[in-house]
């Protein structure tokens, strides 16, 4: 994960104190991620990335935690760079 992307979903995450380091482990739902913030996390991923991520991707097992959405992520990337 890139800072970029913990500065995205930082916002997004309620229970995340400011100042306390976001680990790749975390459950984003016990940080405070709901199903419509999961929404407009993936307009701000659209936005600032430059990609979209697949409907296969659009799951409970993506947004469980931050490492899975920026796995998720990545791999849009690095698709939409081939």
């Amino acid at each position: 994960m890139d800072s970029a992307f913990t500065d995205l979903l930082r916002p997004h995450l309620r229970f995340l104190s400011t100042g306390e380091p976001l680990a790749a482990d975390a459950s984003l739902r016990d940080l405070g991620l709901t199903s419509m913030q999961a929404i407009e996390v993936m307009f701000d991923i659209e936005d600032r990335y430059g990609v979209s991520l697949d409907d296969e991707q659009l799951n409970d097992v993506t947004f469980s935690t931050a490492e899975h959405l920026w796995r998720a992520v990545d791999q849009a990337r690095t698709s939409s760079a081939a």
